[in-house]
């Protein structure tokens, strides 16, 4: 068992690219190891490239069931978000493969047939050649490439912009400092003018809440930051906001008695905000939850009592 676990951290973070879902991701690769457990791994030639078939596969049998189909054909679902340092999040040494996991990309993955979506992720975050996709998914190689073209289409479609902790940290100060004003045009400053916005109402709603345009996605985080009693309640107490890199995007994470409670993942056209994604479903956060507690080093909250 030491050649699965070996290659458990890969395949989780191959699992999570196509399904958007660290859960999900974790439930595929013990699928896979119970059918590794079973073969007779001594016919087996290759086994990374085994088990990177048998993870692709399940992954797409999962995304392709009448449930997934269900719950991601409205529009309704948002990916899973994982605090930066997550092993999960890797491989993360190229600027393509650092994009493949960021929010903005997960959600234009959605777009994607599943076949697409796994073509994209093995050729883009794992290097594999048109050869290996198609044997991996049992397509021609030509389709392969063609597969690859339509999805670097779609998520070419929109800009997105890297930056790292501290610089994260000086765009979710301002963030936070603009929506807790009062005014919405400081807010608007730092929108791109198209912005959009999207939100899962803390897992109580059954639909997402949209926002598009600078100014309506202004007054609306205008009025998410303005504290009331029942908010407090909402949230089990007064929330300490702090920033931080969320697939690896500059992200504020609200906690509350250490616990996170939430998290607004912003993307970034240039230096301004050109998405802000807000993820507060309890399911949603267990993982980035228990990242946060196992993070001893964490900056000093930008606003400490709410």
């Amino acid at each position: 068992m030491e050649r699965f676990e070996a290659g458990r951290t890969r395949l989780a973070s191959l699992a999570y690219r196509l399904l958007g879902s660290a859960a999900d991701a974790e439930d595929v690769v013990q699928d896979a190891f119970l059918r590794w457990h079973a073969a007779d791994r001594d016919r087996i030639e290759v086994p990374e490239a085994w088990l990177t078939t048998v993870v692709t596969n399940l992954a797409l049998d999962r995304l392709r069931s009448a449930q997934a189909r269900r719950e991601r054909a409205v529009g309704d679902w948002l990916p899973e978000p994982l605090l930066d340092g997550d092993p999960m999040l890797g491989p993360q040494d190229t600027a393509e493969q650092r994009e493949s996991v960021s929010i903005a990309v997960l959600l234009l993955l959605e777009r994607l047939t599943p076949t697409e979506r796994a073509v994209y992720v093995l050729r883009e975050a794992f290097s594999h050649s048109h050869k290996e996709i198609a044997a991996i998914l049992d397509i021609t190689e030509s389709a392969s490439q063609q597969h690859a073209r339509r999805a670097r289409l779609h998520v070419a479609a929109e800009p997105r912009t890297e930056v790292d902790r501290a610089a994260a940290r000086e765009i979710v100060d301002a963030f936070v400092t603009a929506a807790s004003s009062g005014s919405t045009d400081r807010l608007v400053a730092l929108l791109t003018a198209d912005a959009t916005g999207a939100s899962d109402g803390a897992g109580l709603l059954t639909t997402l809440m949209r926002y598009r345009g600078a100014e309506h996605l202004a007054r609306v985080l205008r009025g998410g930051f303005k504290p009331t009693e029942a908010k407090r309640r909402l949230a089990g107490g007064s929330p300490s906001f702090h920033a931080a890199l969320v697939n690896h995007a500059p992200a504020l994470v609200a906690t509350v008695d250490g616990r996170v409670a939430g998290t607004i993942i912003l993307t970034l056209d240039g230096a301004k905000i050109a998405q802000a994604t807000s993820i507060a479903a309890p399911a949603r956060l267990t993982r980035l939850d228990a990242q946060w507690q196992r993070t001893p080093s964490r900056d000093d909250p930008l606003v400490e009592d709410w």
